[in-house]
């Protein structure tokens, strides 16, 4: 079975869950001590609500190293036809990605792909994006 990192939705955004039955999917979890980064734990720990205001793994569930994950599903507030995202400003997963060589899929509302948006060195664009119209490479 595949493992896949995927994204406990905020309101608004599309809900991947329903991948847990083809899929097993890890949740994350922000923590900012030492530095902020992302944890990645078995879906079904994500029992907690996050600062974000979305379900996330309690501190002491099992970890999953990054290594061990074959895709990565990523949430925005809107991606680039390049495959850049818009996030919420924490730079968790621009520190997760440099260190991942596996798959990454922006999940995001059609109508949010936009032709161009500001990029930074360090912005790792995704390979494909998934919307409500099916699935499409960026041009990355």
């Amino acid at each position: 079975m595949r493992r896949v990192l995927a994204y406990r939705a905020l309101p608004g955004e599309p809900d991947v869950s329903g991948l847990a039955q083809g899929f097993e999917l890890l949740a994350p979890r922000a923590r900012f001590r030492p530095t902020p980064r992302l944890t990645l734990h078995p879906w079904d720990t994500a029992t907690e609500m996050s600062r974000f205001g979305a379900l996330q793994p309690p501190a002491n569930a099992p970890e999953v190293s990054l290594s061990d994950v074959d895709a990565v599903l990523l949430p925005g507030l809107a991606f680039d036809t390049q495959g850049v995202r818009l996030g919420y400003g924490g730079g968790f997963y621009d520190r997760l990605l440099p260190g991942f060589g596996g798959l990454t899929v922006g999940v995001v509302q059609r109508a949010l792909i936009v032709p161009r948006l500001p990029a930074d060195a360090h912005d790792c664009p995704v390979a494909w994006l998934a919307t409500e119209n099916g699935i499409e490479r960026t041009r990355r």
